[in-house]
């Protein structure tokens, strides 16, 4: 059964893992806020929903709390309500020597992939906490990331570390506002950002090896089933991987 009266808010909802999580929550009966920097790639998912939902498509820079704040005023007018928010947005920075990290590159990943969520949350919060019913759930994209580095990734790894603090802190100051908070990480899907792993990937002993990805739709059902828990459940930490990737055991 669809959750037909039930909106969600997608960053990065213009490409990969947001897309297929719109699609998938569009099949469920949701309505859609479909956030991303880019138009265009914004209404390409939008035609891929048909008459499914309500989507609305709202060129958002997570990173500037003007443009947050008007995301959620606008999903709130034409949706009603606030019950999921899929803070997926997120960027990398070129690999290079520590040393040689840019100011600017280590901002923009922190703008994006720490600042937008809490932004993001932020306005979560206000909402949820005053609509009826009250309450909403929050899923963060933590990434593999959020546990172990790759090779020169200093700013995405710091930022993805940092967004399990934030899916901790919330998930507390969530609870007795039937706010719920969880964190799904994922390992190597395949999209148009891991489309290279098969041709290789640094590894931590210096070595490049191909790596194996999984269909982006195991993450979007894994999305699905967070966000369809009663509000007084909750997935707090959930790892979707391709399972021969090298993440556990020593390398």
């Amino acid at each position: 059964m669809g959750a037909s009266n039930k909106v969600a808010v997608i960053t990065g909802a213009g490409t990969g893992i947001g897309r297929a999580c719109a699609v998938a929550l569009a099949r469920e009966g949701y309505d859609l806020s479909l956030a991303g920097r880019r138009r265009e790639p914004l209404e390409e998912t939008a035609a891929q929903l048909g008459d499914s939902c309500r989507a609305l498509v709202i060129p958002t820079n997570v990173g500037e709390p003007a443009a947050v704040a008007a995301l959620f005023e606008s999903t709130v007018a034409e949706l009603g309500r606030v019950d999921v928010v899929f803070n997926n947005a997120g960027i990398s920075t070129p690999g290079v020597d520590l040393e040689d990290i840019e100011v600017e590159d280590w901002q923009r990943a922190v703008d994006v992939n720490l600042t937008g969520p809490f932004l993001c949350t932020r306005e979560a919060f206000r909402i949820m906490k005053s609509q009826s019913p009250k309450g909403g759930r929050i899923i963060n994209n933590g990434s593999i990331s959020a546990h172990v580095p790759r090779p020169n990734s200093v700013p995405y790894t710091a930022t993805k570390h940092a967004i399990t603090g934030l899916t901790r802190a919330t998930s507390l100051d969530g609870r007795k506002h039937d706010i719920s908070c969880g964190q799904i990480d994922i390992g190597n899907a395949l999209t148009e950002m891991t489309d290279g792993m098969g041709a290789g990937m640094p590894q931590a002993n210096g070595n490049v090896m191909p790596e194996p990805t999984m269909d982006v739709n195991n993450v979007a059902r894994a999305v699905v089933y967070m966000a369809s828990l009663p509000l007084d459940a909750n997935v707090l930490f959930m790892t979707v991987m391709a399972n021969q990737m090298p993440y556990v055991g020593r390398g």
